[in-house]
């Protein structure tokens, strides 16, 4: 819903408002106006004694209604009353004369008083209500730009019910929308596979003479943050063709009918502004696959019945393409992923070590940063960040550069913007108490040992025991030198290890357990169970999948589709793979135990060391220190 649409619902809830408060007021004013002066009501039989005893001094008498007002006293002490005459009464007009009431009868005509009654209680409100349904009737048509019948029914309702049938897609014009493919990094495939989407809507006439026809349609997959939104506005900057952007949530309302009614509305825009693109973001909202189950939405299977038939029924030869995106393409429809719909699915995956460097070197041409800046540690620094994960480290950077008072950013402010993104802000407010300091030395000492002992492991770039805003009182941080996109089981196998090794360190020094190790323990566990159930690295199962990936761009884990007695021998397998490791940890850190506290208690003083002062450490001569093996290449 946009800006304008926002003021229209409010004028309009203004104006029924205050037209309610006249019409209250105009009822009040009628209802107390005869009650306006201070008129007190009385019995007919306080009336009678009030004659009796000569207060009266002046009577009013209504025929029409056997109403009688009378006063009493004089001056400031007069009074009137009202009550209501007995109509058996036939001696009152002689008991006044008695006592020299002054008596006046009034006989009203109520004939014109009936219609005016009658016409201010029901012809006025009636005419209010006409008034304000005329001015909407209006408005909507100016809104729709429709000049058609007001009582549109199959479109929303009276006058569109206050633009619930329309779309409310954002329209922006290619041009104005200021992104090009030179602005997305790290998605080369993605680009490639859109490509011709654009060289379609560019020139349609070389594609219809071969008799090729567009894609009609193409959905964006991939985690959160890798571009797809970025992709989408891409193509329609590059094709210069009008761009129709809603979420998938915009369609679902509570009234059965409408989303459907918004379907069409958008498509019927698209048709008028071919060539054109509508994207629709996170399409999951409104097409989820259908099921008979009792807990269905009619509404969302009718908006996706009108959403199927629109995407079938309209002329790609116009140059109509519509992109979707979703971290959730499991759980979509069938009938909308068949050729036809959505003709292609593009993946838009988590960007590589070059393009992740891209897209930093994209993102730091809006920031000022000092020369020889080197984008490639960052890159290597952040495996698994998303594009949107890297523009904040960027940013945190920039930041952090304001802060400490330069007009540039620095390496080390790069650097130390990872370390916000990966574990938080420093937690100055968190003091460790000299135990506990000396507790996490040696845990993340632990790590560090166990992770440069093992073959083929990444070097320990970073070991730090300051406090983070995430809960992690330190860490240790390895760096790929290149990246490998295979992993094999004694890979596997030694990550399980350097992750057993600050607990193994912890019941190496202190003899005692603590809480410091959850994290290590839930990673742990995790890839055990992913080797089991999902590698096939185990010798007890084998080449066997005991277990289906839930929300895999989401990371919603694993679903183990096995019976119940092979999940607890599943469980069985993890725990001996786990324990492998820890045993594996414990064997490293006695034969390097000198090297464990040397390196713990230099940690202890300076709170962060780099991985070059954890190495030269490390692999020192130490005439005090047995010879240590060397590290395995």
């Amino acid at each position: 819903m946009d800006m304008n649409e926002n003021k229209r619902r409010r004028s309009m809830l203004l104006y029924i408002l205050v037209a309610i408060i006249a019409y209250l007021a105009i009822s009040q004013a009628l209802g107390s106006g005869l009650t306006a002066s201070q008129v007190q009501s009385v019995t007919y039989t306080e009336f009678l004694n009030m004659v009796d005893e000569n207060k009266v001094t002046k009577v009013d008498l209504n025929t029409g209604d056997n109403t009688l007002t009378f006063t009493t006293g004089e001056g400031e002490s007069q009074k009137i009353y009202e009550t209501t005459m007995w109509p058996t009464d036939d001696t009152l007009i002689q008991r006044l004369d008695e006592h020299g009431v002054n008596a006046d009868a009034n006989i009203p005509d109520t004939s014109g008083d009936l219609w005016l009654m009658l016409l201010i209680s029901y012809g006025l409100p009636i005419l209010i209500f006409l008034g304000i349904g005329w001015w909407l009737n209006r408005r909507m048509k100016k809104a729709m730009g429709d000049d058609g019948p007001s009582m549109n029914f199959g479109g929303g309702g009276f006058g569109m019910g206050g633009g619930l049938g329309k779309s409310n897609a954002k329209e922006i014009k290619g041009e104005d929308t200021g992104v090009t493919f030179k602005d997305v990094a790290g998605q080369d495939e993605a680009k490639e596979s859109l490509q011709e989407i654009v060289s379609f809507l560019k020139s349609p006439e070389k594609y219809n003479e071969i008799g090729a026809r567009c894609p009609r349609g193409a959905l964006l997959v991939g985690p959160p943050g890798t571009g797809k939104t970025l992709l989408a506005k891409a193509v329609a900057g590059e094709a210069g063709v009008t761009f129709f952007q809603i979420a998938g949530s915009a369609f679902v309302e509570m009234f059965v009918g409408r989303g459907a009614a918004k379907v069409r509305d958008l498509f019927k825009q698209a048709n008028e502004k071919a060539p054109c693109i509508i994207f629709i973001d996170e399409i999951d909202a409104v097409g989820k696959r259908r099921d008979s189950s009792l807990s269905s939405n009619d509404e969302r299977e009718q908006t996706l019945n009108q959403l199927l038939s629109e995407m079938d029924g309209f002329d790609n030869h116009k140059g109509i393409v519509v992109l979707a995106a979703t971290n959730r393409p499991e759980t979509l429809d069938q009938a909308l992923l068949r050729p036809g719909r959505f003709d292609r699915r593009i993946p838009v995956e988590l960007p590589d070590l070059a393009g992740r460097e891209a897209i930093l070197q994209i993102h730091a041409h809006d920031v000022k940063m000092e020369r020889g800046i080197d984008l490639g540690v960052v890159a290597r620094s952040t495996p698994g960040a998303s594009g949107a994960d890297l523009a904040n480290i960027i940013n945190e950077a920039a930041l952090r550069a304001v802060r400490f008072g330069r007009n540039r950013v620095t390496q080390e402010d790069l650097l130390e913007s990872v370390d916000v993104v990966i574990a938080g802000e420093k937690k100055k407010s968190t003091v460790l108490s000299p135990h506990e300091k000396e507790v996490v030395s040696y845990h993340e000492t632990g790590h560090a040992i166990v992770a440069a002992m093992q073959k083929g492991s990444a070097p320990v770039s970073k070991i730090t025991i300051v406090p983070r805003t995430s809960g992690a009182l330190g860490f240790t941080m390895q760096v790929e030198e290149d990246e490998h996109f295979l992993t094999t089981r004694q890979e596997a196998k030694d990550k399980i290890a350097v992750l057993c090794g600050g607990r193994a360190a912890e019941e190496l020094i202190f003899n005692e357990m603590t809480t410091g190790a959850s994290n290590d323990i839930e990673k742990a566990t995790q890839l055990a169970r992913a080797m089991v159930t999902q590698y096939g690295m185990s010798d007890k199962f084998g080449m066997v999948q005991l277990g289906q990936p839930a929300s895999r761009y989401l990371g919603g884990g694993q679903q183990l589709t096995c019976s119940e007695g092979t999940a607890q021998e599943i469980d069985a397998e993890v725990q001996a793979l786990v324990e492998e490791g820890h045993q594996t940890a414990l064997r490293t850190l006695r034969e390097n135990r000198f090297k464990l506290h040397e390196i713990a208690h230099y940690l202890q003083k300076k709170e962060t060391i780099t991985g070059d002062e954890f190495m030269n450490i490390l692999t020192r001569d130490d005439g005090f220190a047995p010879k240590m093996p060397a590290p395995e290449q």
